[in-house]
């Protein structure tokens, strides 16, 4: 059967050394339960991936897509006899700086991305943390968000249109380089976010921006998580900055151990916080972010217009997650709630740590409610993976308590499954089903994923 499918596409396109297929059995989420799959599958071209899903669709053969694996909630687990259609060598990008878009294949980097339209004088914004590993294929499978999400909004307020293959191998395109089009249900939207269980996006493209000016940067440390939280409120109650995160206490410790900048280690919270806007409007917002910081209390504050140094605190910030995983593995959460609820987000998280007698630290891209709880384990000590994963729980529990989402842009991927029905409820799970029935009636593209 697989001899078909090796003999329908150029020569090394279908892998199935061992060695290999080890490194492609699950993404950075490490799912326990990966399986390990037939073949790893890396086309080039749009026609490829239809001869892959033309197959698979025939021999009912699961597909479980993926771009670079870093996916941090199981998405791109694989399966028992299955394939993994990995799309890292679909690679071409095309710039129209007239109409400030891009046409991208999933293959490339998010930074890449940014790379290639910047020599065009423009900006693709959407910048995850992970943003020099993670591709374009996955930010769209996902609906990624990032730093500057905060004012500047997701991965699909940024996606204009696609070209998708779907279960049966059929391509279709989407939208386009239009700013305005409402023709028709809104099924590029649809695709976004999907994470790979209603079709293989081989193309996307992309709303381009002018390039970012300058931002004004401001740090502030606080004795108080809560105290922090509630600056946050007050500032996005007032305007719209372009970066507004969050570090516990564990996170800039663990940060500093590595990077050595300086740190308060006897911080509770910090916050690092920007405005791009031009000229004396970004000065009077970093002004004013600084008077609300020590309004709630905060023990220093440092403003900046220095490039060099305001990014030292933002790459402070994209460092927390490895910098944390040093400590031990992780539990990735990926919990958002409506603004007014983060400080008691953030004080149930501290509880949860409390109660089951172990480390998680909070960061957040806190100017929009998404936090991400990352729980520390010892996988060897089976009592603590145990309590890990009913802290794992008990976090999701909490946000939606709260009004929230068991996720703001990891995706649901195998890891938060179970928790999605109590979060959407029974009528909306029957319309998330029948959709993907529709869409791909025999169940092949990354089943037990997400829906």
């Amino acid at each position: 059967m697989l001899a078909e499918l090796i003999s329908a596409l150029p020569d090394g396109t279908v892998v199935t050394d061992p060695d290999i297929l080890e490194s492609y059995r699950h993404d950075r989420a490490a799912d326990p339960g990966a399986g390990t799959p037939m073949a790893v599958v890396r086309p080039r071209r749009t026609e490829e991936v239809q001869a892959v899903l033309r197959w698979a669709s025939a021999h009912r053969v699961a597909v479980v897509p993926r771009g670079m694996g870093t996916g941090l909630s199981g998405g791109a687990t694989a399966l028992n006899g299955g394939i993994v259609l990995s799309t890292e060598k679909m690679r071409d990008i095309s710039v129209d700086p007239v109409t400030r878009t891009a046409v991208a294949q999933p293959g490339l980097l998010n930074a890449e991305v940014k790379k290639a339209v910047a020599e065009y004088g423009l900006w693709y914004p959407p910048d995850p943390s992970s943003y020099e590993i993670c591709s374009i294929g996955g930010n769209v499978a996902t609906n990624a968000g990032g730093l500057c999400c905060v004012k500047y909004g997701v991965t699909t307020d940024y996606v204009l249109g696609m070209q998708v293959v779907l279960a049966d191998g059929t391509a279709v395109r989407l939208g386009g380089p239009r700013l305005k089009d409402v023709a028709g249900l809104s099924l590029t939207k649809l695709f976004v976010g999907s994470e790979g269980t209603l079709g293989v996006v081989t193309e996307v493209t992309l709303k381009l921006l002018p390039a970012q000016h300058g931002a004004c940067t401001v740090v502030a440390t606080f004795d108080s998580v809560e105290a922090a939280a509630n600056a946050v409120v007050t500032i996005t109650g007032k305007i719209r900055p372009s970066m507004l995160e969050f570090m516990d206490a564990a996170a800039i410790n663990a940060v500093e151990d590595k990077l050595r900048m300086g740190l308060d280690r006897d911080a509770a919270a910090m916050m690092v916080a920007a405005s791009d806007d031009r000229g004396p409007a970004g000065a009077r917002d970093a002004e004013y972010m600084a008077e609300v910081f020590t309004e709630h209390g905060a023990k220093e504050v440092f403003s900046t217009s220095d490039p060099e140094e305001g990014e030292a605190f933002v790459a402070a910030r994209r460092f927390a997650i490895p910098a944390v995983e040093a400590r031990g593995s992780l539990l990735l959460e990926d919990v958002g709630v409506p603004l007014p609820a983060l400080a008691e987000l953030v004080a149930g998280v501290e509880k949860i740590a409390a109660n089951h007698n172990l480390l998680i630290s909070v960061i957040a891209h806190a100017g929009d409610g998404n936090t991400h709880p990352l729980i520390v384990f010892d996988p060897a000590d089976a009592d603590m993976e145990k309590r890990a994963q009913q802290a794992f729980g008990e976090i999701m529990d909490l946000a939606v308590g709260l009004g929230g989402t068991i996720t703001g842009e990891h995706g649901v991927g195998r890891l938060k499954r179970p928790w999605l029905a109590g979060q959407l409820g029974p009528e909306v799970m029957e319309l998330n089903r029948r959709i993907k029935a529709a869409l791909d009636p025999d169940g092949i593209l990354n089943p037990g994923a997400a829906i």
